[in-house]
């Protein structure tokens, strides 16, 4: 179940695009709070005649993210000593406060503002304080650093990227192993098995990947090891998934193959020992001359969008 907290931190800008860095923060947006009319636009705020605060309502993710962590980066966002300035912003509008809905949440406030309060010889000003009334800001404020990437923000750029690391969840390292034959033969379809296990060969352009365009990396349909990227794939016309290269040349072993009377190099996985398929020597220049023509059915194509959910956050570099 989502829960909501309001952060008044100097600009609201730079306020939102820095809380809604964290993980486990489901929605944010901007408006105003605590003032003494209703429905106010950004220009009578302006006038510090109607004691709103620029603020940034906050749905989170209990589960996710604490409420604690969350006041915690919120505090280096500001100078909380300030009174009604953050930055280059002077006003009433601008003055700093974390304002709830949740009666339980008013311990772990103070909690945490006792704590920031060890690091400074001046008393905090931040407000704490029941949430009376909050109108959404004109629609041109909200996600305004993502609209305007070069607009006016009182955080440090540097800050941002903090943010995004400060809940970043861990990752233990994947440990790839072969199963036996017999979970094998469970596991695979009856095509993957025949080409990873007996060295077969599906149909040209019926199969999986031939024409997959998505980012993402492909791995062994055995292991679940990576073995080849979306950045490295190209169409070959051969209607086969077509590689310049392999993430890392490591990870594969080359055969000679002299089946079908022919004099080819077969590719095959080091740890799971899959045939791949083979490489030849007329893929584009650019990248290097090779083509390695792998079978859809020895992979197992993972997207951008769920690398890090399946352990694989370590490659999205290799294909953003």
């Amino acid at each position: 179940m989502e829960k909501e907290i309001y952060f008044a931190g100097g600009c609201f800008w730079g306020t939102e695009h820095f809380l809604k860095q964290i993980r486990g923060v489901k929605e944010t947006q901007v408006g105003y709070a605590n003032g003494n009319i209703e429905n106010p636009t950004y220009k009578q705020v302006c006038t510090g005649t109607t004691n709103f605060a620029e603020t940034v309502k906050v749905k989170y993710d209990p589960q996710e993210v604490d409420l604690l962590l969350l006041i915690d980066l919120f505090f280096k966002t500001i100078d909380p000593t300030s009174i009604n300035q953050q930055g280059n912003d002077r006003g009433s509008q601008y003055r700093t406060g974390i304002y709830y809905t949740d009666p339980a949440d008013l311990p772990i406030i103070h909690s945490a503002v006792k704590e920031l309060a060890k690091d400074y010889l001046k008393p905090l000003v931040v407000e704490v304080k029941p949430l009376e009334n909050f109108y959404k800001a004109e629609d041109y404020h909200q996600d305004y650093l993502d609209k305007n990437p070069q607009g006016y923000c009182h955080i440090n750029p540097s800050l941002f990227e903090l943010a995004k690391k400060a809940n970043a969840p861990t990752e233990t390292k994947k440990v790839y192993k072969k199963p036996d034959d017999a979970t094998l033969r469970a596991k695979l379809t009856a095509e993957q098995y025949n080409v990873t296990q007996k060295s077969a060969t599906e149909r040209a352009f019926h199969n999986e990947y031939w024409d997959e365009h998505r980012k993402g990396i492909y791995v062994d349909i055995t292991t679940g090891e990576p073995l080849f990227s979306s950045t490295d794939k190209f169409d070959s016309g051969c209607g086969w998934p077509s590689f310049s290269q392999p993430i890392n040349k490591e990870l594969i072993k080359e055969k000679s193959d002299t089946s079908y009377g022919m004099n080819r190099v077969e590719v095959r996985s080091k740890l799971g020992d899959s045939h791949l398929g083979h490489v030849f020597e007329d893929g584009p220049k650019d990248k290097g001359g090779l083509r390695y023509c792998i079978n859809s059915a020895s992979l197992r194509f993972i997207p951008l969008d769920k690398m890090k959910e399946e352990g694989y956050g370590a490659y999205v570099s290799l294909v953003k």
